[in-house]
């Protein structure tokens, strides 16, 4: 890839973000695209998110990504958002424009794209979800738009818990939708159909830890689906707890893939070669 001074940015901000692979993936597929933008990782502390933006302004980033812990912290520095976003009240992809940035979720088609792919009936599926942040809302909006039977979001903070039930009050989301203590994860696991952990337990460098004590595997459900949004290291813990008891699993790479794919072509307003994203992956991987 060759930078010069006509060279566009586009980025990747959380914290930590040593972790990301979004800057392989994008580089590989503005390389095939034959487009003159480099795709930067920004560290960003919590407190920093607000100078970051305008920083962001001042040097003519295009746009950028966002991972944890920021996906509902950068709404506030925004100046509009999508239909979509503003229903799950998660942001993870902003663009510029004349008169500010814009963002929207693409991690709901990101999320849904494994799924979908098994060509599945997912109106008999409980869904129990792990965690209740930013990506949580996403997978919970994805779990709607499947048409899960019910829904089931696990916490461990019991304010953060009680907010994030309270932030979906008139959602078309939430139909199907339940808020439970951490305590309750043990009874909802023996009917799972569908285990997603959204929460970071188990990405590197912590890849000897996993959202599911000892217990909580031996109550996992033989043929459910257990997906875990991290993709490093592949496969994680919590994948390798679940393969034991003969479950399904899908790790995070795919949701990366679709999620990136769809902000890129937000970005460009081009076809984006998903293939070579998926590739330069997997080489990095060793996959």
């Amino acid at each position: 890839m060759r930078i010069t001074g006509r060279t566009k940015l586009l980025g990747v901000i959380g914290y930590p973000i040593e972790h990301s692979l979004s800057p392989i993936m994008h580089n590989a597929a503005l390389l095939e695209m034959g487009l003159e933008y480099v795709y930067l990782p920004f560290r960003i502390a919590p407190e920093t998110l607000e100078a970051a933006v305008s920083g962001f302004a001042a040097i003519a980033l295009q746009g950028f990504n966002i991972t944890i812990p920021h996906k509902q912290a950068i709404v506030p520095f925004l100046t509009s958002v999508t239909d979509v976003a503003a229903a799950i009240g998660s942001v993870n992809t902003v663009w510029r424009t004349e008169v500010g940035w814009s963002g929207t979720n693409t991690d709901v088609i990101g999320f849904l794209a494994p799924l979908q792919a098994l060509q599945k009936d997912w109106r008999s599926t409980r869904a129990v979800i792990l965690g209740n942040g930013g990506a949580a809302r996403a997978v919970v909006a994805g779990c709607s738009q499947l048409g899960c039977a019910d829904i089931q979001v696990v916490g461990r903070n019991p304010e953060k818990v009680n907010a994030f039930l309270q932030s979906w009050n008139g959602s078309p989301f939430a139909e199907n939708l339940q808020v439970r203590s951490w305590d309750a994860l043990p009874d909802l696991l023996s009917d799972a159909d569908l285990i997603v952990n959204t929460t970071p337990i188990g990405m590197t460098p912590q890849i000897d830890q996993s959202p599911l004590t000892s217990t909580d595997v031996q109550q996992l459900k033989k043929g459910a689906i257990a997906y875990d949004l991290i993709y490093v290291p592949n496969p994680t813990l919590f994948l390798q707890q679940a393969r034991s008891q003969g479950c399904m699993t899908i790790d995070g790479l795919e949701m990366l893939i679709g999620q990136g794919a769809a902000a890129l072509e937000i970005w460009t307003e081009r076809a984006v070669p998903v293939e070579t994203m998926r590739q330069s992956l997997r080489q990095h991987l060793g996959l």
